[in-house]
């Protein structure tokens, strides 16, 4: 329900870019942005069948050095994911949160004068926390691979709303990320 709704305001975000007339170029600089969604987790570790979602936020900014590439640094909060997991005919509750800062790169690919694709990939080092019914484990992170893309479109020369899906791999699975957020130019 929550990727239909994301997908959707996505789609309406690229139609919004068709209709409204804007013609704002976003150049070098320092940026700071937001962004709210949803995380995914489906995955089979351990013996734990996991299939559940999360609302997930994220914090980033960055110094965009030329109309191309970017380097960025961001805060990721994946938010709680729970899930009922049966194991060996007793259901047991599982709650997983995880949370993590980021530092990478960002490449755009211009399409017109205000919106752009982009892709980002990097570096992300996390901590998590897993209970199961109660017991409850710490789980300190590594540093492990990110990477994603989207679409960015420039409302003018300092404010941009963006659209992206990002990937987070770590040791035994994987998550993702859809998203909606903006970026202040400065």
């Amino acid at each position: 329900m929550k990727r239909t709704t994301i997908t959707l305001s996505l789609a309406a975000a690229l139609v919004f870019t068709t209709v409204l007339p804007v013609a704002a170029h976003a150049g070098p600089g320092a940026y700071v942005g937001a962004s709210i969604g949803n995380a995914r987790l489906d995955d089979n570790f351990d013996g734990f069948g996991i299939d559940t979602d999360a609302d997930a936020y994220r914090f980033f900014g960055g110094i965009q050095i030329s109309d191309t590439f970017g380097i960025e640094a961001g805060y990721l909060n994946f938010g709680d994911f729970t899930e009922s997991v049966d194991l060996g005919g007793l259901l047991s509750r599982t709650d997983i949160s995880g949370d993590g800062w980021t530092l990478g790169a960002t490449l755009a690919l211009p399409l017109s004068e205000n919106l752009s694709l982009f892709g980002k990939g990097g570096v992300f080092f996390w901590d998590a926390d897993i209970s199961v019914d109660g017991f409850s484990i710490d789980t300190p992170g590594d540093d492990n691979p990110y990477y994603g893309g989207g679409l960015k479109l420039d409302l003018s020369d300092n404010f941009s709303l963006t659209g992206d899906w990002t990937i987070y791999e770590f040791d035994v699975l994987e998550t993702d990320v859809i998203s909606l957020g903006f970026n202040y130019r400065f």
